[in-house]
């Protein structure tokens, strides 16, 4: 493909209906440094779509005027690096073409009050506003499928996810994590301006946020007033730091997670901002849903992915089915159960088919525990308190570190309440019974005609919907999934994607 230049909003449209292809869009304000090059090839690695590289030096977005005149202009030096890292096209408008005199279809709009009156917000009066102007603008002239941005500006990456969600939008939101340079400071325009002693606060100020972030992973708190008296000692001017949710940019709460410990210095005339993330454990994804919603595929398929550990939970109520039916233990009687429970190792192992097989005591029960004879009795045993509270156990042993991707009916509700992602995935009763019917795993089903399938599947949901323990119920934070009419693959993409609107992608740097 040509590579182009576009300086006139009018040509946007010409260039899009010529070029037959969805767009990724990157929107900078020139001075390039490896992190917009980083995100020039993400995208670029991303997909066969075209790349489309802004350059516009936003008047909005400053409170200052001499700021804006200082602002480094390095557009030569830009346009030949974006098209070397990924750019198919460039787009350089004029302040006139983005903000034309007299054009009443420009629509200024304001940031959320609730994240924007926080962190920067509280002394960048305005900026925020002209952040979600001039994205809203771009997005309308260029229509892109993707939006790449930067998790350096956190707060600024928050404001904008809202103001697609608010606008109904339709682009997607792709981000990367901070890029740091070679001494730890993050990449930023800005750092030009840094004289070799300021360089050195920013870079004293970067390192106690990344200790603090080590530390978190071993003591699970943070001493504010601690690296606060730090920095001070450094005579670093501290504009703020906050230990806040990720999301909401309320105060952290003891349950959480992740939580976000975000700060800005001023260094002479210069202002930057930096943060990490601090986490407890790795990522939870719960997904919970009815018998033949896809629930083990799906889940699968995701942990395989986003490189999770895979629990199927469902696999090991089989399991546990299976012992009682081999050993022809009377499961009613509650000391019988427990002596069991001594006795029993039940673990996964990955196959040569990147499958797990399900052992029991060193014996692989893999295909024997999806037999309708086991499918006809766990309903049954898994409403067993004693069951349950032993298995539940063991796998919030399993999920004590974390990263884990587990499937079953009480998982969002019960197992792991604090997932960070609860999936509730369903499908109407007649696609239910045409999976289960040619599930090659379900072998002895292929036998059974359709109404017999669905009203075995109507039993099974009255059994996990009714039971005393943990009965099957979508969790109150728990997104729902409809199946039907959707290939494996949909909806695996469409929950990895709620994922990575929910995981900054920082955590996943070890």
């Amino acid at each position: 493909m040509k590579k182009v230049i576009i300086r006139k909003t009018e040509e946007i449209e010409n260039w899009r209906r010529n070029i037959n292809s969805e767009i990724n869009f990157i929107p900078t304000m020139g001075n390039l440094h490896n992190g917009h090059l980083k995100l020039i090839s993400t995208a670029k690695n991303d997909n066969s779509n075209v790349n489309l590289v802004s350059i516009f030096i936003n008047p909005l977005q400053f409170d200052n005027k001499l700021d804006l005149e200082n602002y480094p202009k390095t557009v030569d030096n830009d346009i030949k690096i974006s098209f070397s890292n990924g750019a198919d096209a460039i787009f350089i408008p004029s302040n006139e073409d983005i903000y034309p005199a007299n054009n009443k279809n420009i629509k200024f709009l304001k940031a959320p009050i609730e994240l924007s009156s926080k962190l920067c917000g509280l002394n960048r009066i305005g900026h925020f506003d002209g952040v979600c102007t001039v994205v809203y603008r771009l997005l309308n002239l260029i229509k892109p499928k993707n939006l790449y941005l930067g998790e350096k500006d956190w707060q600024q990456l928050l404001i904008l996810k809202n103001l697609v969600l608010k606008e109904k939008l339709n682009v997607a939101i792709k981000s990367i994590p901070t890029q740091r340079d070679f001494d730890g400071i993050p990449l930023s325009s800005r750092n030009v301006h840094l004289s070799k002693n300021e360089r050195k606060l920013i870079r004293f100020f970067s390192s106690e946020l990344l200790e603090a972030k080590k530390n978190f992973q071993q003591e699970k708190n943070i001493n504010l007033n601690k690296i606060i008296k730090k920095l001070s000692e450094k005579k670093i001017s501290i504009e703020y730091l906050e230990h806040l949710h990720p999301h909401t940019l309320q105060k952290a709460r003891l349950e959480d997670n992740i939580s976000l410990l975000a700060g800005a210095i001023r260094c002479g005339k210069t202002r930057l901002i930096d943060h990490v993330f601090l986490m407890k454990r790795r990522p939870i994804i719960a997904i919970d849903g009815p018998a033949g919603s896809g629930k083990s595929t799906v889940t699968r398929l995701i942990a395989k992915k986003l490189n999770l550990l895979y629990l199927d939970t469902g696999a090991m109520y089989r399991a546990l089915s299976w012992l009682i039916l081999k050993e022809n233990i009377d499961y009613k009687k509650e000391k019988k159960l427990l002596n069991i429970f001594k006795d029993i190792s039940i673990i996964f192992k990955s196959n040569t088919y990147s499958h797990q097989d399900v052992y029991v005591n060193n014996y692989c029960v893999t295909e024997e525990i999806r037999s309708q004879k086991i499918s006809s009795i766990v309903s049954k045993i898994s409403s067993i308190k004693e069951v349950r509270k032993f298995l539940v156990e063991e796998q919030r042993k399993i999920g004590e570190s974390g990263g884990l991707v587990a499937e079953g009916r009480d998982i969002g509700t019960t197992v792991f309440p604090h997932a960070e992602l609860k999936i509730f995935l369903t499908a109407s009763i007649d696609e239910r019974a045409k999976r289960r019917k040619f599930d090659k795993n379900s072998k002895d089903l292929r036998e059974v005609d359709l109404n017999t399938l669905k009203e075995l599947i109507k039993k099974r949901d009255f059994e996990d919907s009714n039971r005393e323990i943990s009965p099957l119920i979508k969790a109150n934070d728990a997104i729902e999934i409809i199946t039907d009419r959707y290939t494996i693959n949909e909806v695996v993409d469409k929950i990895i994607d709620l994922y990575n609107d929910k995981i900054p992608k920082e955590t996943e740097i070890k």
